[in-house]
């Protein structure tokens, strides 16, 4: 498991048998429910049978680019800052910027991932028997894909308790949302006759202890300091300027803090902190050497001639403002993958686990380098640099979107191999779209993707001695 240390940690009780009046009572209730469906209510038994954690995970990306939006200045030319505890204010909270997406992400999927592992442990100790297996008079049409799996307690519903238990902290402005999704999606349980309500009431108590546990350790894992204050970037680019090296500086009017200057301390999944320090790659071509002077040359170039298809890979890999940032992306291509395999709801939640904690560790990884070495995008050393995307406000070395790739592409390789040369491939070319959309240097794609395989080893790792293989 990845936080919890035992499938028991939280007790959940026996249910009753499946020949007790209680029970009796619960399979009338289904058909009941079943008596007079409407086409609605129909659809949204389909919508979910396509697998709980999938769903979540769409859910998921698309309040990610609904919030990924940086504030607007102020009158007085200074930035508002959202706040966590009132977060309804303007700008609300959060800016569901790249780190902090790929944070919400980690948490949600290592949250599901243990939800259900707990859930697996207490389904094969009670063995319960889904409703259609206890009484063959449920209209198989409205069923999910049927399968031996004990239903208590639910696995949706495990999901559903996790999830808006997490989205509390994480998206507080949308809790009503998660809360209704959350009961639709136990609603189609019992349409469907996948459950009975004591599999569901069972299943979602034990998915919010296990959230609570998770934003314990969301809450202590210094995120909430990540955006820092003045001092701390004044002294990044002082001991930058000590370095005999020029600083980045912010190309927006008026000049806006860096983004979250301080998130290269945040607590890491896969590794501490020291390890964090190792993974840094080394420094970027000096900004006065002829090194640097090539790089930035090569960009120029590749912007005043670039190519309708160089366009069309910028497009693809912006992930800018407003979309679900470059991890929401690889999740996507994920679940497409994952969508083929057939996979459990507890293999799924187990893979994208995975490939999100490498996610939110390579930004944890990639902003640690960005702020230590604090250097400039090539449009700074060369002005005749237009960007075809805007211009990120945080320094450029190491590129955000390789070592992102790097990352992804290392533990979806591992998890389904005959894909890796693709996913190699995807990597490669989300990380050259920044050369050619003019926001980095080579130097900063190709240590970003060597910084990012690094980090997915880490990931790899965990893979191979979880025990699910």
């Amino acid at each position: 498991m990845i936080l919890l240390s035992r499938p028991d940690t939280f007790a959940v009780a026996a249910p009753v048998a499946t020949n007790n009046p209680l029970y009796i009572g619960e399979l009338n209730e289904i058909k009941g429910l079943q008596r007079n469906l409407s086409e609605d209510q129909k659809a949204i038994v389909k919508y979910w049978s396509a697998g709980s954690v999938l769903r979540w995970n769409e859910i998921m990306r698309g309040l990610v680019a609904k919030h990924n939006l940086p504030p607007y200045q102020l009158e007085d030319g200074s930035y508002p800052a959202p706040n966590a505890a009132n977060p309804f204010s303007y700008p609300e909270f959060p800016f569901s910027n790249p780190p902090y997406a790929a944070r919400a992400y980690a948490y949600i999927s290592a949250a599901q991932y243990d939800a259900l592992v707990a859930a697996w442990h207490y389904k094969n100790l009670y063995k319960r028997a889904s409703p259609y297996k206890s009484d063959s008079t449920l209209k198989a049409s409205l069923m999910v894909p049927q399968s031996e799996l004990p239903s208590y307690p639910s696995e949706d519903a495990v999901v559903a308790g996790v999830t808006a238990e997490m989205m509390k902290l994480l998206f507080p402005t949308e809790i009503a949302f998660i809360e209704q999704k959350a009961a639709e999606a136990e609603q189609a349980r019992l349409w469907a006759g996948a459950n009975v309500r004591s599999d569901i009431v069972a299943g979602e108590a034990l998915g919010r202890l296990v959230g609570q546990a998770f934003t314990t350790r969301a809450r202590n894992d210094g995120a909430g300091k990540a955006g820092g204050a003045t001092a701390d970037w004044t002294k990044m680019q002082a001991d930058c300027l000590v370095r005999n090296e020029i600083p980045w500086y912010t190309f927006e009017t008026p000049k806006r803090p860096p983004m979250l200057p301080l998130y290269g301390k945040v607590k890491a999944f896969l590794f501490d902190s020291a390890t964090c320090v190792s993974l840094r790659p080394g420094p970027p071509p000096s900004t006065g050497g002829e090194e640097m002077k090539k790089e930035t040359q090569e960009i120029y170039d590749y912007v005043k001639n670039i190519s309708r298809e160089q366009i069309r890979i910028v497009q693809f890999w912006a992930d800018g403002a407003g979309t679900s940032t470059p991890a929401g992306h690889w999740n996507a291509i994920a679940a497409d993958d994952f969508i083929t395999k057939d996979y459990s709801e507890v293999r799924w939640a187990r893979n994208m686990a995975l490939l999100n904690m490498s996610l939110m560790d390579a930004a944890i990884v990639c902003w640690n380098t960005k702020y230590y070495y604090y250097n400039p995008r090539p449009s700074q050393m060369n002005p005749a640099i237009k960007t075809l995307t805007g211009v990120p406000n945080f320094p450029s070395y190491i590129s955000g979107h390789s070592t992102f790739s790097g990352a992804a592409a290392e533990i979806l390789s591992h998890i389904i191999p005959e894909r890796a040369s693709g996913y190699l491939a995807m990597a490669q070319e989300a990380s050259i779209s920044r050369m050619y959309g003019g926001i980095h240097y080579r130097s900063d794609c190709e240590a970003g993707l060597e910084a990012g395989k690094k980090v997915g080893a880490y990931a790899v790792a965990k893979a191979k001695t979880d025990g699910a293989e």
